[in-house]
């Protein structure tokens, strides 16, 4: 649901009553990941996407009836082999969809909703935990935790239920992770088992491109079109100047390994080194590869590469924090313009964030769609 939080927000200051589908969980080849959300408002307009289509028509339907029953339900969409016209997903894949009514009548669970629309509309960071299965009392209910440890709404089954929840959804938030959770009535192992969605909001992931360089000005585009907060820094004024990247969130003129010493990188954080210059990659790559970042790749010829390994060898990087590196960075797509190199780099990028082998799909035996930990199917639908 907070995937299309910015619209649900301007609906729930517009007061309008609302119901939304959110994808739960997910089983094989399905299009979108546990999170991904359709709304539909009391006069029939749609905004989001559960399936890219397959069964878009379906939800929206499930989602008029919730608005006119004010009950949330949970529904199960797959592929029929009997029927290929049947509503499914012809992708082969099952997913497990939520549909709660949003009205206005609805106080409590439209406050905490509407506090964590607000949140996320706004880049602060919170996780919005909803029960998705288990006793009837408690679908929908919802608990929103904020970064700082405080906490809006509840279940109101148990009061160690929330507490359990809280520190669950804290910890979701705080890897920036979307899934499920499953838990006890009574907030452990005991009474009857709920299956919980924790959604998380954190403000977009980092990009720092370091050498401001015609190949950077692609690559910034590619960053921001991936949903990157982009920075981009080198040490001379000349060329690191907003007239160059425009698209740039921000511009550092600045040592590289200088700025990365004092900037905030987190396990989400891209680095991107297209200077191929000794005095600057050496210190900055020495620094970056003992950082706890997503990836670090290095632009450079395989000649470069190799003798730049060797000058990160001679001031003491190991070869466990050189397997790091990828570099010469990018897949080999035979690229040549600046914005072929960034759809280059980008992609090696998504398929390292993803777990894809990069190959062509054409004749390859590997899931289209990855399946994480949290993209499984709940057990029992309502």
């Amino acid at each position: 649901m907070l995937d299309i939080a910015e619209e649900l927000d301007r609906w729930v200051g517009q007061g309008r009553d609302f119901a939304v589908a959110t994808v739960v969980a997910v089983g094989g080849s399905a299009p979108r990941q546990p999170g991904a959300a359709l709304a539909v408002d009391s006069e029939g307009t749609a905004i989001g996407s559960v399936s890219g289509g397959c069964v878009e028509g379906a939800v929206y339907e499930l989602c008029r009836e919730a608005l006119e029953s004010g009950e949330p339900v949970l529904e199960r969409f797959g592929y029929s082999d009997d029927d290929a016209f049947a509503v499914g997903l012809t992708c082969g894949g099952v997913i497990d969809i939520l549909v709660t009514p949003v009205r206005a009548a609805d106080e409590a669970l439209r406050g905490v909703l509407a506090a964590a629309l607000g949140a996320a509309a706004t880049g602060e960071a919170a996780a919005l935990a909803r029960v998705v299965a288990g006793p009837a009392a408690l679908m929908g209910r919802a608990l929103l935790v904020r970064a700082d440890g405080s906490a809006q709404g509840g279940f109101g089954a148990h009061p160690e239920l929330d507490r359990t929840v809280a520190g669950e959804a804290r910890a979701f938030l705080d890897a920036g992770r979307t899934g499920t959770l499953d838990i006890g009535e009574q907030g452990s192992r005991c009474g009857a088992p709920l299956t919980l969605l924790v959604e998380s909001s954190v403000p977009p992931p980092r990009m720092i491109v370091f050498g401001a360089i015609d190949f950077a000005s692609a690559l910034v585009r590619m960053g921001r079109f991936l949903g990157y907060r982009v920075t981009v820094c080198d040490a001379r004024p000349v060329f690191a100047t907003a007239a160059r990247f425009p698209d740039a969130d921000e511009i550092v003129v600045e040592w590289p390994h200088r700025y990365l010493e004092r900037t905030e990188v987190d396990a989400r954080t891209v680095l991107c080194v297209l200077t191929h210059d000794a005095k600057f990659d050496v210190p900055l790559l020495r620094l970056a590869l003992r950082l706890p970042v997503a990836y670090v790749g290095a632009m450079g010829s395989r000649r470069t590469h190799l003798d730049r390994n060797e000058r990160l060898r001679e001031v003491g990087v190991t070869e466990l924090e050189l397997a790091r590196l990828r570099s010469p960075i990018g897949l080999d797509l035979g690229a040549r313009t600046p914005e072929e190199v960034a759809v280059s780099i980008a992609s090696e990028i998504v398929a390292h964030r993803r777990g894809g082998s990069g190959v062509s799909l054409t004749g390859a035996h590997t899931p289209i769609h990855h399946e994480s930990a949290a993209a499984r199917r709940i057990g029992s639908v309502a």
